[in-house]
């Protein structure tokens, strides 16, 4: 039985990983008033105590209360840290949405974060200190930074399998250790489990008959499309497991054992809001904005994640995130002046690009206005009919006179952590 390293190394940092948990737990029996008292205690504290909070506002009205950009919390570190705070947690964004930055948290709101994380995770059965993980991200491939890793890998009972390159040869080599390793659960980037599930169907294997141990696979930091749930479903065996998180709030969502989305509302507050920034209607699209209710050493309130969804009450009494679009900054402008959501472009190529099996992943980039290029990894070229299929495609669901440019490539260029962006736009205005 693998020892609780995770747990205690928490524990020996100075994270009070045991009482965050216990508080954790209670905190789904809170009631809306509770939820309003916490939202103010956390307000009053930055605004008491926080020279870079209470410079930008002195108000206690909620609706009042200032949207924190990133950009907003591009400035030192130093700056935004409530006095007295000085052992903190402190990380950086991954800078997917073009602006990365610094923050911090207080140990015991660190705490909470993973106490989130651990609460999750046991619905399904996953246990973080025992259960041994199968983790699909990226790696500095030297330095300090990487071993630095490796350690957090060791403590943490995972195993970490690069996604830089994902060839053939490298999803072989995959399966080979998934066929030794007694692994319980899979847990990565969107993009890359799935290349390791068409790999499985392609050849006509089930990862779950070549790892028995493996009770599910959590997916997490990309978008999780309909058809690639189904293609993960066949190729792994196992439960595919949504989550929706960020590194500077912690777990934002994740779907349940009874596949709701559900809202991590016991430490976080979770609003949606429209351009004129007023709170829009249960189950209407808008901009999602973060407040974590613990963290006093950095202010995260009404923070502005960059991510478009929508959030309602399921019957159940659950708050669930009933949609999740993409980021903010990921639209496309057209000729006409219409403005749509980038991954509308992937939606109507998928539709017709899945026709194909030999396709693996593809990528669409806006060059100007009415220009498209679709990147894509395939063993053979696109066929002329298919596009063809999809020029017609973009014509009727977009408009018309939008030109594409095809490219084959050996591999998609993916972010210094791994990530795949679906959707990438050059135009900033037309």
């Amino acid at each position: 039985m693998p020892l609780p390293l995770f747990s205690k190394t928490l524990s020996f940092q100075g994270y009070d990983i045991e009482q965050a948990r216990l508080e954790y737990a209670l905190l789904s029996q809170s009631t809306v008033e509770e939820i309003e008292d916490r939202k103010a205690a956390i307000v009053a504290h930055h605004i008491t105590h926080n020279p870079f909070y209470s410079s930008i506002t002195q108000s206690n009205e909620w609706d009042s209360l200032p949207i924190l950009t990133k950009r907003d919390l591009q400035q030192p570190l130093e700056k935004r840290i409530t006095p007295g705070y000085k052992k903190l947690f402190k990380g950086k964004t991954s800078g997917s949405s073009g602006h990365p930055f610094y923050f911090a948290k207080d140990k015991y709101a660190h705490a909470i974060t993973w106490a989130a994380f651990f609460n999750a995770y046991n619905e399904h059965d996953i246990n973080l200190d025992k259960d041994y993980q199968a983790r699909f991200y990226g790696i500095p491939l030297s330095g300090k930074s990487r071993y630095i890793e490796l350690l957090k890998d060791y403590v943490s009972q995972r195993k970490r399998f690069p996604i830089f390159n994902l060839n053939e040869e490298v999803l072989e080599y995959f399966i080979d250790r998934f066929k030794k390793s007694p692994f319980q659960y899979i847990n990565g980037y969107t993009s890359s489990i799935l290349l390791l599930a068409q790999y499985c169907i392609n050849n006509n294997q089930v990862l779950k008959n070549l790892c028995p141990t493996l009770k599910a696979c959590i997916v997490t930091s990309e978008m999780l499309f309909p058809d690639d749930r189904i293609s993960l479903e066949k190729g792994l065996g196992i439960p595919i497991i949504n989550e929706y998180g960020a590194s500077e709030v912690g777990l934002i969502a994740m779907e349940n054992s009874n596949n709701l989305f559900v809202l991590n509302s016991n430490n976080l507050f979770i609003e949606v809001v429209d351009d004129n920034n007023k709170s829009v209607r249960p189950g209407q699209t808008g901009r999602i904005l973060i407040t974590d209710l613990y963290n006093k050493a950095h202010p995260m309130i009404r923070y502005e994640i960059g991510d478009i969804g929508s959030v309602e009450t399921h019957s159940s009494g659950k708050l669930i995130l009933k949609q999740l679009q993409g980021r903010t900054s990921d639209v496309a402008r057209l000729p006409s002046g219409k403005v749509v959501p980038g991954l509308t472009f992937y939606y109507v190529t998928k539709s017709i690009i899945n026709t194909d099996s030999d396709i693996l992943e593809f990528i669409v980039i806006q060059t100007t206005p009415s220009e498209f290029e679709i990147h894509y990894v395939s063993k053979n070229e696109l066929s002329d009919s298919l596009k063809s299929d999809i020029q017609r495609s973009m014509d009727e669901y977009l408009e018309p006179g939008l030109s594409v440019i095809f490219t084959k490539k050996e591999f998609l260029d993916r972010s210094t952590r791994g990530k795949l962006k679906q959707f990438i736009s050059n135009v900033h205005s037309i």
